[in-house]
């Protein structure tokens, strides 16, 4: 189990835009399960939509990478303080299945498929009360920077 505080040191995103709040299960190598709880407080409802808050689909496929990008640093042992950061490479079959409103916990599972040239594909999903709600093939890059 990873608090706020441990997801901090695997992902270089910070408010507003930082999606995990805690990490479940992690399986280095293999899988994770993360969470966020979804609150009414949250500047994206300002504007999408207010009088009918619903999270914005982009920002549930960017908490799946996010947890992509946790289980990947974990397995390779590495931090973004290390001069590594973990970037998009590509989303296939992305579907949305439910809405997201406020006071929801949205639950993100990431399972390895395979790695190839520094490229890792992940299938993904995000449920509520374990209804599913977004579902992706999600590849990220390991990159250095600085």
């Amino acid at each position: 189990m990873m608090d706020i505080l441990e997801v901090k040191k695997y992902l270089p995103h910070r408010y507003p835009f930082l999606l995990i709040d805690r990490v479940v299960e992690l399986i280095e190598g293999e899988s994770i399960v993360a969470y966020k709880n979804v609150s009414v407080n949250e500047e994206v409802f300002q504007g999408h939509f207010p009088h009918f808050p619903v999270f914005p689909g982009v920002m549930l496929v960017e908490a799946m990478a996010q947890a992509c990008g946790v289980l990947g640093f974990k397995t390779m042992d590495k931090t973004p303080d290390d001069g590594s950061v973990y970037l998009f490479a590509g989303i296939d079959n992305v579907r949305f299945k439910r809405q997201v409103i406020p006071g929801d916990r949205v639950f993100f599972e990431a399972k390895i498929v395979s790695v190839k040239r520094g490229i890792w594909k992940f299938e993904c999903s995000a449920k509520v009360d374990d209804e599913l709600v977004t579902s992706a093939t999600i590849m990220c890059a390991d990159r250095s920077v600085g």
